[in-house]
């Protein structure tokens, strides 16, 4: 089970899924409406490493954070 965080201003809780790939939670996550816009905006990581490629492999315990672009600094 991987755990998905939603950082920044997207209102959504976390979730705890079963799956292998980012690929995979990409495909549930186009099912909501409100996360279609945020998908193509976000940097993704996993572990807190920054990741570029959907086909990541993940393993039970993992945190993916989705990152979208108005996190200042």
């Amino acid at each position: 089970m991987v755990r998905v965080e939603f950082l920044g201003p997207i209102q959504k809780d976390s979730l705890e899924l079963e799956i292998q790939n980012l690929n995979e939670l990409a495909t549930i996550l186009q099912e909501d409406k409100e996360m279609t816009e945020w998908l193509t905006n976000c940097a993704v990581a996993v572990n807190d490493t920054l990741v570029s490629s959907l086909e990541a492999p993940l393993k039970d315990g993992d945190k993916i954070s989705l990152l979208p672009p108005v996190c200042g600094g």
